[in-house]
């Protein structure tokens, strides 16, 4: 049979092993969970009055989430684009400069390089980890690259290419120590993209803590959410200092006066949105431990269905499995539209991979190298349902 001929009993095989651990009814992509305190710490939020950037919750939730990940800073920010953003910005991106980002990762990514003026600069994937080839960038950037003047040059474009953004996807770490070592050859800053990747590890160690900058993301689909939000971690003392400052709207203190010392962002998390934080954190253990029980019985219920697979950590790492991942074999990519077509038509929501970077239309002219495992894994890819609720014993 043609790979392209739709072929029923792989759909049915699909949406019977998600029955049997989601149950009849229809489920998700991805829900919120509010199980704690969100209630009692917005409704102390709203008899206080301080609901926008100034509140204690701020504050607490950055303390709270720079315990949590071991970064000796957090900085609370609208979303997880403004705080790829001020990183980048941080990180010395400027104009015409050119930052190294996957092809497949989310479009925020990309937009962040753009608002500094900079252009994305694209990289290919593994299916190991989905994240950065980190071999095959190095061979690409000793055959495209120079140094000059201790800046890592593109021979072709002549720009500085100045970052390297590396993405922790659907919660799956990435290599991410050899992605350090390839940053320090090749004298590029490296920015964590760990926007998906909250209660993961690598070595014990949480992601967006390597790099000088790591980002997270706590959208209403996020293991954690704060409905919209995002936050910067830090070791850097004075780094955080100055990201406060920069998405303060680069506001000088005064008791009354309003004078600005920069071009800033009106980018800080409001004290709702932190409330709600505080709340969901209290809940991540738990949250993790139920997506890591959901994950185990997807992987009972899948080795009965052929050509698929289903994205397990990588070795020395603990995920916090974000969004459970189908990888068709290639033999199957042919049948991801019609895979998504009927388990959506079942009350089963499921999406395919983002479209990957180049292939937007505001993205297309940009440098590139050869993308061939990003365009065989963004034919192949499917998210099914991955609310931890689906994980909690009571669930089934």
């Amino acid at each position: 049979m043609n790979a392209a001929t739709p072929q029923p009993n792989l759909a049915d095989d699909i949406i019977a092993a998600i029955r049997s651990v989601v149950g009849p009814r229809p489920v998700a992509l991805h829900e919120p969970r509010f199980g704690g305190n969100e209630w009692a710490y917005l409704k102390e939020c709203l008899d206080s009055t301080f609901v926008s950037s100034v509140g204690k919750f701020v504050d607490r939730f950055e303390a709270e989430l720079a315990a949590y990940t071991g970064a000796r800073h957090a900085v609370a920010v609208m979303n997880g684009t403004a705080a790829l953003h001020v990183a980048m910005q941080l990180a010395g991106v400027q104009p015409d400069d050119e930052v190294l980002i996957p092809a497949l990762t989310f479009v925020a990514t990309a937009c962040a390089v753009r608002y500094c003026g900079a252009l994305p600069h694209f990289v290919d994937s593994e299916e190991r980890t989905l994240g950065l080839d980190i071999d095959a960038l190095r061979d690409y950037l000793q055959g495209a690259t120079e140094l000059r003047a201790g800046k890592c040059v593109n021979r072709s474009s002549g720009r500085i290419i100045r970052a390297l953004v590396p993405m922790h996807v659907f919660g799956h770490p990435m290599n991410i120590e050899a992605a350090l070592d390839l940053a320090r050859d090749f004298h590029l800053m490296l920015i964590e993209d760990a926007a998906e990747s909250l209660g993961s590890t690598v070595h014990g160690r949480h992601t967006g803590t390597f790099g000088v900058m790591g980002t997270l993301s706590f959208n209403g689909n996020k293991t954690v959410t704060t409905g919209g939000g995002g936050a910067i971690l830090f070791d850097d003392t004075e780094l955080a200092r100055r990201a406060k400052h920069l998405t303060t709207t680069a506001k000088v203190p005064h008791r009354w006066e309003y004078r600005h010392d920069a071009v800033g962002y009106n980018y800080r998390m409001p004290n709702l949105n932190a409330a709600l934080g505080c709340a969901q954190l209290e809940q991540l253990d738990g949250f993790i431990a139920a997506k890591r029980r959901l994950f185990e019985r997807y992987r009972t219920a899948f080795t009965r269905v052929p050509q698929v697979r289903l994205m397990t950590e990588p070795s020395g790492s603990r995920s916090n499995y974000w969004l459970q991942t189908l990888l068709l074999d290639e033999s199957a990519a042919g049948q991801r539209d019609w895979i998504l077509a009927a388990t959506n038509d079942a009350g089963l929501m499921t999406r395919p991979l983002w479209t990957l970077m180049h292939l937007l239309e505001p993205y297309r002219d940009c440098p590139r190298m050869d993308l061939s495992a990003a365009e065989s894994l963004a034919r192949r890819i499917i998210n099914i349902p991955s609310s931890s609720q689906l994980g909690s014993t009571s669930a089934n």
